[in-house]
């Protein structure tokens, strides 16, 4: 029986994959900063484990205790909206010691089991973001595009191995978490010069024509972990699909 273990699952994409891979029969390792087993099934086969993926002790604790895994699914995401102007350093680096350091730390963190038995399977989330410029989130961009080419590159070093890394790219679900810790994080961040831009923008977040649904995500994360194709790209939503193909020099 395999093993999966995944970021960021006290809510949204992460909680709903956790649940679709324990469905399909596999054990889950299920982490969160702050554990809540009361989130999964009653089950010898799901696990909630502590981890917060910017401290390193905490990443070396959790491998120990998760034991040998099949699939590492790099979820936990930190979301922000913002003019850069006015966005301080100190969230910049918040934003990309989770969304981008974190998941650098957590593939190496188990790199070396996945080598040792020459199988293993690397996904990680980015975002819609990645496949065509958007407004007043170049902050965030700029931490899921660091990611989508340390991914890529880091393809062909696994490939050597016998071993995958996929991506998989969300498109916009106002029902995450996600979201919320972007709101939270507005504040401050649209100096009154900026209002006029920004206005537009946020109606249009507010009424989008085509969203993503969690299940969307989890399905995308099951189908890059578990597919026989070496596709890399994986857009996960029907704007994320429209996008991606929009975007042909990106999806492949």
């Amino acid at each position: 029986m395999k093993t999966v273990l995944i970021t960021g699952c006290s809510s949204g994409y992460g909680l709903e994959t956790a649940r679709h891979f324990h469905e399909q029969g596999w054990n889950v390792i299920a982490t969160m900063r702050r554990p809540r087993a009361d989130l999964l099934p009653t089950s010898d086969r799901a696990r909630v484990v502590a981890l917060d993926v910017t401290k390193p002790e905490s990443i070396a604790r959790a491998i120990e205790e998760s034991g040998p895994i099949d699939v590492l699914v790099n979820n936990a995401g930190i979301g922000l909206v913002g003019a850069v102007e006015a966005t301080p350093m100190s969230t910049v680096r918040e934003i990309f010691e989770t969304n981008t350091l974190g998941v650098i730390a957590m593939t190496q963190a188990v790199l070396p089991q996945f080598r040792a038995r020459r199988s293993g399977v690397v996904v990680n989330v980015t975002s819609s973001v990645t496949l065509v410029p958007m407004p007043l989130a170049a902050v965030y961009t700029a931490s899921k595009m660091a990611i989508e080419g340390f991914t890529a590159s880091l393809a062909f070093e696994l490939a050597a191995f016998g071993l995958k890394a996929k991506l998989v790219e969300p498109g916009y679900c106002p029902n995450t978490r996600l979201a919320q810790n972007g709101a939270d994080r507005l504040q401050g961040l649209i100096p009154e010069a900026y209002e006029a831009f920004a206005a537009p923008i946020f109606e249009a977040f507010a009424t989008p024509k085509e969203t993503t649904t969690e299940a969307d995500v989890a399905a995308q994360i099951w189908q890059a972990a578990t597919g026989d194709t070496d596709r890399l790209r994986h857009p996960a939503g029907a704007d994320a699909v429209a996008l991606a193909e929009s975007a042909s020099g990106f999806f492949g």
